[in-house]
């Protein structure tokens, strides 16, 4: 295993490089917004946390992230896709936009005044939000029961409802691309202020990410599960 993370790593720094940590510091009440600049092991030994190896717990977890899979996407059962992507994707998406909301909320009152460009990237959040909601509820509900069913009896006419609903669900799919990419474009490309607080970096990277998973998303359904069907 790699060493990322040592007892010198700042919090703040640990955030920038691996924002899904935030999850983990939050469960731990670690502060990585005001006292970022805080070496992780010196925080460790203030709050007398009982879990001793929470930076190897960190190692493993970016070691983790950064390994990449070599799935055979084109012959995995369209059952075994189905349910990867709503607990690999969906799973991710519903926790980002949950994160987010309280992240995009902060920023936006504590800067908007100075940062007018912030009032966007609040509208189009949540309008992403809303719109990305809807829309994994409506793939659990109407196509993925269909394509487990065409999975397991191989009906044409099961089929053929499937195929009904993929050109609604890519309607759908363009149009949160369009929003993703309207915040990228008021956050010109995600450029940060230069006095920009650690909670305002997370926002970002964790709006990148974001729009990363979303595009990943989109691709294994439209260019791998639809064609397939």
């Amino acid at each position: 295993m790699s060493t990322i993370f040592t007892e010198d790593t700042k919090t703040g720094d640990i955030i920038i490089k691996f924002p899904a940590a935030s999850k983990l510091f939050k469960e731990y009440k670690i502060d990585f917004c005001c006292g970022g600049n805080r070496p992780i092991g010196e925080v460790i030994e203030s709050l007398q946390l009982e879990d001793k190896d929470l930076i190897k717990v960190l190692n493993i977890m970016y070691e983790q992230m950064q390994a990449t899979e070599d799935v055979d996407w084109i012959n995995m059962p369209l059952t075994e896709l189905v349910n990867y992507i709503i607990h690999h994707y969906h799973a991710k998406t519903r926790d980002l936009l949950e994160e987010l909301s309280a992240f995009v909320s902060k920023v936006y009152r504590v800067h908007g005044e100075r940062d007018t460009h912030l009032k966007e990237v609040y509208t189009q959040f949540f309008l992403l939000k809303d719109e990305l909601e809807q829309h994994l509820l409506g793939e659990e509900q109407r196509i993925f029961p269909k394509v487990k069913e065409f999975d397991s009896s191989k009906s044409p006419e099961v089929l053929e409802e499937a195929r009904a609903e993929i050109s609604i669900l890519e309607e759908e799919h363009e149009g949160a691309g369009d929003i993703l990419k309207k915040i990228r474009q008021a956050t010109n490309d995600y450029k940060l202020p230069i006095d920009a607080c650690n909670t305002y970096r997370l926002t970002y990277l964790k709006l990148e990410e974001l729009e990363s998973l979303t595009f990943d998303h989109i691709h294994l359904e439209n260019n791998v599960l639809f064609r397939r069907l």
